[in-house]
């Protein structure tokens, strides 16, 4: 059984939203932390109903509960009307609830009661290498990090019933797009741009659709925690440079299933596109499980100079490259952010054999990269 590292131990007398893409594992999560608590889950038909049929009903079961007693909602996106009967049992009978689900875009979007800020916000991502025994930087570059797709086998195949099911299930069922078809080949677009900076317009003409909409599609991949926008650094800046987001699948393993790639091999370029995927993932699990104020960032002048993530205020400046061993021609667009920013740290993560120095920037092996991010060692 893998260890996660989300801390749930620190909500004190708080309640909590865990919110996570479907499969990341939070049911598996909730049951092994609290197995004896009071869990209802509104995946069950019969659970649904029930509520659905008449939400006061959880309020008049729950009021029976001692104060302090903690209770789980999983998949409370499918109720938004429960919200409300929370909020009344966390004022009146101080109990503490986990809700728990794949998407806060359904309760945004309906004018849900989000509690009114009495409940922390969680996020459970896909696994990490330091959850995973043996980590194998090769297969988390094919399979993703998903568990039933690490971890399991026929990943394509799960893959596939993976994108099936988040199509079916939270496009359709809930009604996010009227156009399923187009969204689809939105996603297999949006696949061409993941690592890119995001062009509206040249994804619009690709679908067929205005960019307003293609906006509307990238919010809905963000707010399923499917996919993330990634801004440009732009803070006190002499060169000019660009300033729309980068886009990220959540997992590498969809990117290539979208992309239709066959297995990806170090020393080709899908191999390097799926390795600055998967440690730019790592870098924003590290951000979100450590609750860190700094944010990720990528940085590119009009001119061409470019670093792949920039963390907060130019601490750190990150350089992904998959060679074997980087050359100088590899490290411009470090030394050309050092020239602004003389301060920061600056690091290569590639597949070197061994850590080096080279002109004050530090090149790191991918997994001793991973080790020192996950030990708090680099920023």
């Amino acid at each position: 059984m893998l260890s996660r590292i989300i801390n749930l131990s620190d909500l004190g007398d708080d309640s909590c939203f865990l919110w996570g893409a479907r499969q990341t594992g939070k049911s598996t999560l909730l049951g092994i932390r609290f197995p004896d608590t009071r869990y209802i889950d509104l995946l069950k038909s019969d659970e649904f109903e029930r509520y659905n049929r008449r939400p006061s009903l959880l309020r008049e079961e729950l009021s029976l509960l001692l104060p302090d007693e903690l209770v789980i909602i999983d998949e409370i996106q499918k109720l938004p009307a429960l919200l409300d009967e929370v909020h009344w049992l966390m004022t009146n009978h101080q109990l503490r609830f986990i809700l728990s689900g794949s998407s806060a875009r359904k309760l945004k979007r309906s004018g849900a009661n989000l509690l009114g800020g009495r409940a922390v916000r969680k996020h459970l991502y896909p696994l990490v290498s330091v959850e995973i025994p043996d980590f194998d930087i090769v297969k988390a570059c094919n399979h993703g990090t998903l568990p039933r797709h690490y971890l399991g086998s026929n990943a394509t195949k799960r893959i596939q019933a993976y994108v099936g099911d988040y199509l079916q299930e939270e496009i359709k069922a809930e009604a996010l797009t009227r156009n399923l078809s187009v969204f689809t080949r939105f996603m297999e677009v949006a696949a061409l741009s993941n690592g890119e900076i995001v062009n509206y317009q040249n994804i619009a003409s690709e679908c067929g659709v205005s960019s307003p909409t293609i906006k509307e599609y990238f919010s809905i991949l963000e707010e399923t925690l499917i996919g993330y926008l990634v801004p440009a650094f732009t803070e006190k800046v002499k060169r000019r440079v660009v300033q729309s987001p980068r886009f990220y699948y959540f997992d590498a393993g969809l990117t290539n299933y979208l992309l239709k790639r066959s297995e990806v091999h170090p020393g080709s370029p899908e191999f390097g596109h799926a390795f600055e995927h998967l440690i730019i993932l790592e870098l924003l699990a590290y951000i979100g499980y450590s609750e860190n104020l700094n944010r990720l960032s990528y940085w590119r002048t009009t001119s061409g100079y470019e670093v792949d993530a920039v963390i907060g205020s130019a601490q750190v400046a990150i350089e992904i490259k998959s060679s074997e061993e980087v050359q100088s021609h590899h490290l411009k667009g470090l030394r050309a952010f050092s020239e602004e920013f003389p301060d920061a740290r600056l690091i290569v993560v590639s597949l070197d054999k061994r850590p080096r120095l080279a002109n004050g920037i530090e090149i790191y092996p991918a997994t001793e990269f991973l080790a020192m991010l996950w030990d708090g060692r680099l920023f």
